[in-house]
């Protein structure tokens, strides 16, 4: 824990930005800049990680019981980051699943302590905006306990572009289908220089703020993500943060900002010779939770940042390591070679081994439990996938 008065000892092109953490006041731009270009990656995390004890206590780690779900991968878009999308339904490897298909391929892994499903999808350009309410109706039909988060504001806004309706319209019919929340996919980096580069057709950043904008209105919480180790610069990154921070101090509608590290394979980006690190990772966690001052809680998402580097993310200023997941294809269409999921056992495991305290929420950050005992009074139980792995923990409290 970083002292609440003395500098830390730290180098001196940082010790004024300390000096304003430690007071408490907003840092501005110019000082995200001196952060990103700052090799001090210590101190960074250090006033990370005190922020993050000021805001949520540095002590508690969350995760849920999630799985996510991708009705499509057939896209009218063709975003040169993105190993998922198929352009057509011919493509090799293209699938589309009905919404009845959905709901049975998921049967196997859906239990009683399941919370949520993230359902992203490609943008299909003929199936029409009655299959994408048709999916959420089925799924809350078939597993009404399950919160429904889904769909980016760039789906939202294709959606928009399809029916000829308004955002909120919109919205509103989703919400009446049975969405419960927004993931923040789709933000990648909002400058235009870089968004002309790498998803041209996509939903500009104004568009998708506004999307956002609409959700908090009618009363849905969202969340914020960046892509970052491709082509942008710390410039965009920095700018990228503080338009996010702007919105939260109108809506306060964010809950959760996720940094989304760019994985190269099988894209046309591709890899480069400056492709992020596990240093610039963390450097990236840090700062974000050095900004992002109005948001309660930032996620170091295990799935792209393997289990090891999101344990080190907890101590440098995320409270949030998501969840069990299963059946993630979007990363591992672009290369990652992390589990496609994990059960409830395996996450108390990473966090308790770097001193934190498991604490299991819902979508909306209500607790479900604490897991304040030794890891040994938990153990996994026997019930397998249809891979035949054990994925699912099941927790036996005395």
């Amino acid at each position: 824990m970083l002292p609440t008065s003395s500098p830390l000892g730290s180098s001196p092109e940082l010790a004024d930005i300390q000096a304003k953490i430690v007071a408490g006041e907003r840092l501005s731009y110019d000082d995200g800049l001196r952060l990103y270009r700052s090799h001090d990656l210590l101190t960074i995390g250090q006033l990370a990680d005190l922020v993050n004890a000021r805001r949520n206590g540095g002590q508690n780690v969350y995760f849920n019981q999630n799985h996510h779900v991708n009705p499509t991968n057939v896209c009218a878009f063709h975003c040169n980051f993105c190993s998922f999308a198929r352009t057509s339904d011919e493509s090799p490897g293209a699938y589309t699943w009905t919404p009845e298909q959905i709901v049975e391929h998921i049967r196997p892994d859906v239990h009683p302590r399941l919370t949520e499903f993230h359902i992203v999808s490609g943008l299909h350009p003929v199936l029409g905006f009655a299959y994408y309410e048709d999916v959420l109706r089925a799924l809350k039909q078939a597993y009404p306990w399950v919160h429904l988060k889904a769909f980016t504001g760039v789906e939202i806004d294709f959606f928009a572009q399809l029916t000829g309706l308004d955002h909120e319209t919109v919205l509103r019919r989703l919400m009446d289908a049975g969405l419960g929340s927004m993931p923040g996919g789709g933000a990648e980096i909002f400058h235009p220089d870089v968004r002309r580069k790498i998803c041209p057709e996509k939903a500009d950043a104004d568009t998708w703020l506004a999307v956002h904008r609409t959700a908090h209105g009618l009363g849905l919480r969202t969340n914020a993500t960046m892509l970052y180790g491709h082509i942008e610069t710390y410039e965009h990154r920095v700018d990228h943060l503080l338009r996010l921070r702007e919105l939260q101090d109108e809506t306060a509608g964010f809950q959760t900002f996720i940094p989304l590290r760019y994985h190269p394979e099988n894209n046309n980006l591709g890899r480069r010779l400056d492709w992020t690190t596990a240093h610039d990772t963390l450097k990236t966690i840090a700062i974000s939770r050095l900004l992002l001052d109005n948001f309660s809680h930032i996620k170091a998402y295990w799935v792209m940042l393997t289990p090891p580097i999101a344990q080190l993310a907890l101590h440098f200023g995320a409270d949030d390591i998501d969840g069990t997941v299963v059946e993630e294809k979007i990363y591992h269409d672009a290369g990652a070679t992390t589990e496609e999921q994990l059960d409830k056992f395996d996450l108390l495991r990473l966090i308790k081994a770097v001193g934190k305290t498991p604490v299991e929420r819902d979508t909306l950050y209500n607790t479900v439990e604490i897991y304040d005992q030794p890891i040994e009074h938990y153990a996994p139980d026997s019930r397998k996938t249809r891979k035949g792995e054990v994925k699912i923990a099941h927790i036996e409290l005395n």
